[in-house]
């Protein structure tokens, strides 16, 4: 009888749960492909929105975001309006560009992480590593400028480029001080942004164990064949509604349980 009930629970609970993925995969395919389409200025070629299409149609039932800078103007965002799939999906999260290098930091960082915050979006900032800089200031310089509180995404190290100037060892090591001190600074982790190619072939072997975002704009069913990647920027062509430039898109592989578990406590 008992072993009966617990069938029953399980029973119950998978279909619970396969209800929920169906009722995304519904929805997306009712705004997708039957409610009319709202009119944008922004296109994309046939074949890449087919695969954009695609990689939200597949994790339709996870969270997606957005990252931005300086090259989004003020009057190109209404932050009230930020949804994809004509409608379908609601952005709920956006990482910010604060600094970069040394010194520099984003002139419109300040204005939109209120924003962000005004429009009840999760929040993150990234500090954009430049590899022939001391990793010393550009930590302090992240820190200085950014105020991450609970709820807000951890800290972030967008790594692109190799150094001119100092040896593959010593950008390692150069990498390790920076999220050295901005992890005993706020007390976690800092996630580890970079494209797919360059994590394999310089970083996986020293920074496995870092939170992964991989940006990869292939037409692959997930950014790494192999890593345990936790959020994939999968375009940069996205085409967002209440936006008026492309921008970035972003999904996080596991939806609230993996995003809640980059967020600050």
């Amino acid at each position: 009888m008992l072993r009966r009930r617990i069938l029953l629970l399980i029973l119950t609970l998978t279909l619970a749960v396969t209800g929920v993925v169906l009722k995304d995969k519904i929805v997306f395919y009712y705004a997708t492909y039957l409610k009319e389409k709202k009119r944008h200025r922004l296109t994309n070629t046939e074949r890449e929105q087919r695969r954009i299409d695609r990689i939200i149609n597949d994790h339709s039932g996870n969270v997606f975001g957005i990252d931005i800078s300086h090259y989004q103007r003020r009057e190109d965002i209404d932050w009230k309006t930020l949804n994809i799939a004509n409608g379908a999906i609601d952005i709920r999260f956006v990482v910010l560009r604060a600094t970069m290098g040394n010194r520099a930091a984003d002139k419109h960082f300040d204005e939109f992480w209120e924003k962000a915050a005004t429009n009840d979006l999760i929040r993150g900032a990234y500090h954009f590593y430049r590899p022939d800089e001391d990793p010393v200031m550009q930590a302090n310089s992240y820190l200085l400028r950014v105020r991450l509180s609970a709820g807000d995404l951890r800290p972030v190290l967008d790594v692109e480029k190799l150094p001119r100037k100092k040896t593959r060892k010593q950008f390692i090591e150069d990498l390790k001080v920076w999220l050295r001190i901005v992890e005993d600074a706020y007390g976690a982790k800092p996630i580890l942004y970079t494209y797919y190619h360059f994590y394999k072939d310089f970083l996986r072997e020293d920074f496995a164990d870092y939170p992964l975002w991989l940006a990869n704009y292939n037409d692959v069913p997930a950014p790494s064949p192999a890593d345990e990647w936790l959020m994939w920027q999968f375009t940069e062509n996205g085409i967002v509604d209440g936006i008026g430039t492309k921008v970035d898109l972003n999904v996080i592989n596991g939806g609230d349980r993996v995003l809640n578990r980059l967020r600050m406590e």
